[in-house]
């Protein structure tokens, strides 16, 4: 590995959180194309991820120890500058219960409530894109974690309308059969659950986990025990790159997780450096209906961590979903996009063209929203919702749930 890559990783990992398994050395990079290789870029720091600034703060502290208090400070006072905790993630998604906030849950949509379990807040290898990049520094004023599903069970129940609880992280998937099932096996009780989703990059980066790992079987058994009753789980698998879903293991895990009755749903952020082309996503959306996924979600980057060196224009955005999607079979056509996970919802990008951009809301905080299209306008370079300005002549309603983006492109 050439130093200056060595150097990066060193220097950067002190902000960025940075893991790589022998799979993903092996497996999916292409050593032969570094630095441009897409799989590289997608796990390894890279020069231009962090701002000249905040290099230059980090190498100006070279050869500090970590808990140097000069370090510490330099390394807290750049991440908070990153948006650790972008969409009211902290504020506005943390229910609470006497006026205390619950520990590793987050409800932000009427349905559906995000789970933390402390074992399974880290992953087999880090994106570097990763909007959850917080959860893996080491900072537990960052962090979102329960102990144990019990706080979960009793909001379940005091929450009958939530039906549908994402297991999420890092990747649950980290976990041991065992310990997946004592997170999972109480939530059985609550008859108003009807699906159980987890959120995982291990198809991915670690297929392995479904196909040879010493309890594998015993996953597969615990998706397959959920299955049986009467409730859905839907496996939220992430990939990034035609690449990932290629490799004969991936396969393998694919049809395994597939054969217990679990559904899989594929979804990913577009992302500059790594997929900006309509070709990989039409590869990889027609490669996930061969296997028997379905393709779900093109994100847009979320607005924390290295943004600006993985942003890529709603305009250009928009282009890019446009022109894979007319490839597709019909089958493939439950992918939406360019979607922005913002404070007051899933806004999905329907057309832009010229600084005019057609939006409408897919999910949202207020579900009076769900649905409604709005319009917007902003500069050409335009890359996440606080670069737009709502239309004037939008519904008061949808003015208001926009008030926040509106404030910050005019502060």
């Amino acid at each position: 590995m050439a130093a200056e890559v060595r150097d990066t990783v060193r220097i950067f990992s002190r902000v960025l959180p940075f893991r790589i398994n022998e799979y993903v050395l092996d497996e999916l990079i292409d050593w032969s194309r570094i630095p441009e290789d897409p799989m590289f870029q997608l796990v390894f720091p890279q020069p231009g991820m962090l701002s000249d600034e905040h290099a230059a703060a980090l190498r100006a502290l070279d050869g500090r120890a970590d808990a140097d208090p000069a370090v510490t400070a330099v390394v807290r006072r750049i991440r908070a500058e990153l948006n650790p905790h972008p969409g009211g993630q902290l504020d506005l998604n943390v229910p609470r219960r006497d006026g205390a906030a619950i520990p590793g849950l987050q409800h932000k949509y009427r349905e559906t409530v995000l789970y933390f379990p402390s074992q399974g807040q880290t992953c087999h290898a880090y994106c570097t894109y990763c909007f959850r990049w917080a959860q893996f520094v080491g900072d537990a004023d960052l962090r979102f974690a329960a102990p144990g599903p019990d706080a979960l069970v009793r909001y379940l129940r005091e929450h009958p309308e939530v039906n549908d609880v994402l297991v999420t992280g890092g990747d649950p998937a980290v976990m041991s059969a065992d310990r997946l099932r004592s997170h999972l096996q109480p939530l059985l009780a609550v008859p108003t659950l009807r699906v159980i989703r987890i959120g995982t990059k291990s198809p991915a980066y670690w297929p392995q986990r479904f196909v040879t790992d010493p309890d594998a079987d015993d996953l597969l058994r615990l998706f397959s025990e959920i299955v049986e009753s009467g409730r859905t789980v839907a496996v939220m698998a992430h990939f990034s790159h035609d690449h990932e879903i290629a490799s004969p293991m991936a396969k393998r895990a694919i049809s395994r997780i597939r054969s217990t009755g679990a559904v899989i749903y594929c979804q990913a952020p577009l992302i500059a450096h790594v997929n900006d082309d309509p070709d990989v996503w039409s590869s990889l959306w027609q490669a996930q209906i061969a296997a028997g996924c379905v393709p779900y979600y093109l994100f847009v980057a979320r607005d924390t961590g290295p943004h600006d060196y993985f942003r890529v224009p709603l305009e250009r955005a928009s282009e890019i979903f446009v022109e894979a999607y007319r490839r597709l079979p019909g089958l493939a056509r439950t992918v939406r996009g360019p979607v922005m996970s913002t404070e007051a919802g899933k806004v999905v990008v329907d057309s832009a063209s010229g600084g005019s951009f057609q939006l409408r809301f897919l999910q949202a905080r207020d579900p009076d929203l769900v649905g409604r299209p709005f319009r917007a306008h902003g500069p050409r370079d335009a890359a996440w919702i606080t670069d737009l300005t709502p239309h004037p002549d939008n519904p008061a309603d949808l003015r208001r749930a926009l008030a926040h983006a509106e404030t910050e492109v005019t502060a």
